[in-house]
Parts: structure tokens; C-alpha cells; sequence
């Protein structure tokens, strides 16, 4: 594969809700500074995902100021009815986002879908068309919009800032069909934002790692999963 196979694209919305994991079963909500790698992940799986690829995000760069606004939301309880509770959301952000793509080792049974050019050609049309799917920011009711960028290009709020040190954060999830392990992982690190640009690590990189749950990985074959010849043939008009 190539060195670097990617895209950068900018990343928009009105709010957005980036939270540990780890506390969402709570009453009260409360954004990360920033967004995770695993938020950037699944936007970027929104724009376009195949089982056959992973999707690797390489930097984020935050373009304006870091602003909080508390809401009071009615959340629908487990047990039925609802409870008032503040959840605490950025605002008005606006991100420039660089990932790659590489053809995902734990899945040999999927290498005759390993067609470089025509993943990247999807890619970069899907990232042209605001993505294959609903863009999210954390969660359903942040909506996101994204379109094709330059990372290095604009005027970023923290372009001239210190160094800052964000604490421990979640990174990501290890899942079972990534990792070839039959259990569901959280990935934890501590990011630090340099001068507006956060530079991920990659999964394989982080040291502190604790278990969720047994998980089995979804097993996908020409029944459930079109071929990329097939999409890109689709997508071309059938020519």
C-alpha cells in the first residue's frame, strides 16, 4: 500500500459531545476539550467504511476557541420515564482532520477485497458528498458536516498557544475483529495539543489498556458485504 493513503477534510458543527465511554450509563454528561480518536474514527467510518479497512486518524487540528454550554435534557431511563439531567456540550466547532486507511490484517478471509485504488477512489468521492452516512459529533444529536481540505491551510485559535496538556483520555476501543481478541477493550493516553494540533498515537502504541466485556467479531462474507469491484462499478454507472 502506499505510504500514506488519506484524506484531510474539515469538520463543522453547531455542538458537539465527545465523552468518556466509560460514564455514559450516568445521569449528567460532561464533552471532553476535544474530540477522541475514536470519534474521529467513526467519522470518518461515516464517510466510508468497508470490514476489509482500518481506519487510522493521524492528527486533529482545533480551528476555534475550546466553548462549553450546559443543557438541560430529558434522557429516556433504562427502567422507562425520564429524568431531567444537564449534559455539557462544545460549541460551535470546527475541526481539520487527517486519517489514512490500511487493509485490515485480521481479516485474511477479506483479502480479495484489498483493491487500494478503488477503497481510495470511494473515499476521497464519498468525502466529496459529505459522507456515505449521518455525520455525528460524539453523539445522534450533534450533527456534523464535513468537505475536502488542507490541514495546514486557515487560521487556527491556538496556532500561537502553549502547549496543552489534556490528562488522561479515552483513545479508542479495541475491537474484536482488529485485534483478533474475543473481548471489547477500552484504549486510554494523554494527549497533548501543540499549538492546536493533536497528533494521535496509534492504537497499537497505547500502554494502558482495561477490559470491558467478551466480545465475538461479526463475520462478514459476499452475503452481507459488497465488494468494493462491485461498489466502485455501482458508484461509475456500471461502466
Amino acid at each position: 500500500m502506499s505510504k500514506w493513503n488519506g484524506i484531510e477534510f474539515d469538520l463543522r458543527g453547531d455542538y458537539a459531545l465527545f465523552t468518556n465511554p466509560l460514564t455514559r450509563m450516568g445521569g449528567e454528561k460532561s464533552s471532553y476539550p476535544v474530540p477522541t480518536y475514536e470519534a474521529l474514527k467513526g467519522v470518518v467510518s461515516s464517510i466510508y467504511w468497508k470490514p476489509s479497512i482500518l481506519i487510522q486518524v493521524d492528527s486533529v487540528r482545533v480551528m476555534k476557541p475550546i466553548q462549553m454550554e450546559s443543557k438541560g435534557i430529558r434522557p429516556i431511563n433504562y427502567g422507562g420515564g425520564n429524568t431531567l439531567a444537564n449534559y455539557t456540550y462544545l460549541r460551535d466547532v470546527h475541526y481539520k482532520v487527517k486519517a489514512h486507511f490500511v487493509f485490515n490484517p485480521h481479516r485474511p478471509e477479506l483479502a480479495h477485497d484489498h483493491n487500494e485504488n478503488k477503497h481510495y477512489s470511494i473515499l476521497k468521492r464519498s468525502l466529496k458528498a459529505g459522507g456515505r452516512r449521518d455525520i455525528f459529533l460524539g453523539t445522534r444529536e450533534c450533527q456534523g458536516y464535513v468537505e475536502p481540505t488542507n490541514f495546514e491551510e486557515g487560521e487556527g485559535f491556538y496556532d500561537d498557544a502553549v502547549d496543552m496538556h489534556l490528562g488522561t483520555m479515552v483513545h479508542g476501543f479495541n475491537y474484536p475483529d482488529e485485534t483478533t481478541k474475543e473481548k471489547l477493550e477500552v484504549r486510554l493516553w494523554d494527549p497533548v495539543m501543540e499549538k492546536g494540533i493533536i497528533n494521535f498515537i496509534k492504537p497499537e502504541e497505547c500502554t494502558i489498556i482495561r477490559p470491558i466485556s467478551e466480545f465475538e467479531p461479526k463475520l462478514f462474507d459476499e452475503k452481507n458485504m459488497q465488494s468494493v469491484d462491485a461498489l466502485y462499478k455501482e458508484l461509475e454507472g456500471g461502466h
